[in-house]
């Protein structure tokens, strides 16, 4: 039945920024599917955990801060402890700076480039070795952006960061497919998250966003739930180096 070539059962997801937002909702869609949560972020990730443990699967929280590469081998190493094995990575973690790109600072470009793009590959590399080690391929799923398509206004790093998270999803592909190793990502719109607060609180501009997106909302980490099962799944076992938007219909307009 087609139904089972989306279920998880079995396999093991290492989720970056777990603790909240559109992280917290990956990790929750990809344990309904029947998958075990390896959960990281740089705070404790204790309510995601709880919200796992609801739908039966296991859940093990990884404290580490993704501004730096140097975490990165320890995770995958309490993983393996924890499971055995590795199937999936979600390179979800991220940060964003609003500045007028006459003032921006090198500091901003710097931060937001290190997580945004330069753990994404570092941390995706590392994994594909242990899925070749293992021969087992597995599933990469980077998290892009609008501004992945668009320029976008006052984020000149994070637009910078997110076109280079969807060239390198496309790199990897290319690289890895012949690994049995799919390499994906997802571009979510304009969603309710802590990244998205200012917006959201700026009545001119949450209007003006609101007017554009066809659906008439915003996004919620629900919304990122199927479409994270897909990629991970067998269901995506042909998809490769593919960018899928999550927008209500915003790059439609």
């Amino acid at each position: 039945m087609i139904l089972d070539n989306f279920s998880l059962e079995g396999k093991v997801a290492i989720v970056t920024g777990s603790s909240t937002g559109l992280g917290q909702g990956i990790c929750c869609g990809l344990a309904e599917a029947g998958a075990s949560i390896v959960g990281v972020d740089y705070v404790k990730s204790d309510e995601t955990a709880a919200l796992v443990a609801k739908t039966g699967s296991s859940f093990l929280g990884v404290e580490a801060n993704l501004m730096s590469l140097e975490p990165i081998e320890g995770i995958i190493q309490q993983a393996l402890k924890a499971f055995n094995h590795i199937d999936i990575l979600v390179n979800n973690a991220g940060i964003i700076r609003r500045e007028d790109s006459i003032n921006f600072t090198e500091k901003d470009w710097d931060e937001v480039m290190n997580i945004n793009v330069k753990t994404v590959f570092f941390f995706s590399q590392a994994v594909a070795k242990q899925f070749i080690s293992q021969k087992t391929g597995g599933k990469i799923i980077n998290i892009a952006s609008m501004l992945s398509f668009q320029g976008g206004i006052r984020v000149p790093s994070y637009t910078a960061s997110k076109s280079g998270v969807m060239g390198i999803t496309r790199l990897m592909a290319n690289e890895w497919a012949k690994e049995k190793i799919n390499v994906n990502a997802i571009a979510p719109g304009y969603m309710s998250t802590n990244n998205t607060e200012a917006l959201r609180a700026d009545p001119d501009r949450s209007t003006a966003i609101l007017e554009r997106i066809p659906a008439g909302r915003w996004g919620f980490p629900e919304d990122v739930k199927g479409p994270a099962v897909f990629l991970a799944s067998p269901a995506s076992d042909y998809v490769n180096g593919y960018t899928l938007a999550v927008d209500g219909g915003w790059l439609a307009r």
